[in-house]
């Protein structure tokens, strides 16, 4: 498992969906690579924050801006 494997794969190791040979390997380079055990902590609790924090509403007319903002991205003009 090298840097960028670990990348590809963090999202299924925090989910807890590798196979236990997966595990081992990323276990093995987490050991010995600071950067990565940062990124996997760091990501870890911001799912953790994420979580825990309570919805915040919307506004109203956030909807129809936003659509109308996707039109405009896609060129295709107002959707009224």
């Amino acid at each position: 498992m090298n840097c960028r494997g670990l990348i590809v794969e963090l999202s299924s190791y925090l989910d807890g969906e590798l196979d236990a040979e997966s595990i081992r390997e990323m276990e093995i380079h987490l050991a010995h690579c600071k950067n990565c055990r940062i990124i996997v902590d760091t990501t870890r609790k911001t799912i953790d924050i994420y979580c825990q924090a309570e919805p915040v509403p919307l506004p109203e007319d956030f909807a129809s801006r936003l659509h109308e903002a996707l039109a405009r991205r896609l060129g295709r003009g107002p959707t009224r």
